[in-house]
């Protein structure tokens, strides 16, 4: 049985990026996936990464039940908007303050090198966007899926890492949303 952890970055509740996570989670389960989920907007921590790699800062209780999720997890789910072309800063700030060094990844001594000390899980991004997928990729060079697949995931070990755009949310139907939902549901079921 495959375990799954589904990260929403959405700061609210009312967005459609929740009923993405639930259409995921539906899908998983049905597949017979163990199933966790992490709300980066109801934990309690401060997302600024204080004094940088100089000095680490203790993690809230939050963080630490977060961390052992992530551990946890064979795959990992990540749902968040696109916000001026990054991720939205509690997730951010989320990430800054979980994938530090000797956690996530370690730099090894008089090298440019690091280890990667998240290898064996895969990763899915599911992102929403106010614009087509193409246009975001071709005339802004998808800088959040680069940041989180590239300078985060795959950094630290975590491939494959799948991605999902959809969009454009701002002029969806009901309808839309309806085959957004059930090709994520389809994604659940497969695992992937």
């Amino acid at each position: 049985m495959k375990k799954i952890l589904i990260i929403n970055g959405h700061p609210n509740k009312a967005s459609f990026n929740f009923g993405i996570a639930e259409a995921y989670k539906k899908g998983a389960i049905e597949s017979g996936a163990e199933v966790k989920e992490i709300i980066i907007a109801e934990l309690n921590f401060n997302p600024n990464l204080q004094f940088g790699y100089r000095k680490i800062m203790e993690l809230e209780p939050d963080l630490v039940e977060a961390w052992e999720k992530i551990i946890w997890a064979d795959h990992l789910v990540w749902i968040h908007p696109v916000w001026w072309g990054g991720l939205p800063a509690i997730m951010k700030g989320f990430i800054d303050r979980l994938f530090l060094p000797g956690r996530a990844f370690k730099y090894r001594e008089n090298s440019v090198w690091w280890d990667k000390l998240l290898k064996g899980k895969t990763a899915h991004i599911i992102t929403t966007l106010d614009q087509p997928g193409l246009y975001y990729r071709l005339m802004f060079g998808r800088p959040s899926v680069n940041q989180l697949k590239k300078s985060v995931l795959q950094f630290c070990g975590i491939k494959p890492v799948k991605v999902t755009y959809i969009g454009i949310i701002k002029t969806s139907d009901e309808n839309q949303r309806k085959i957004w939902l059930n090709k994520v549901r389809w994604a659940g079921r497969k695992q992937s």
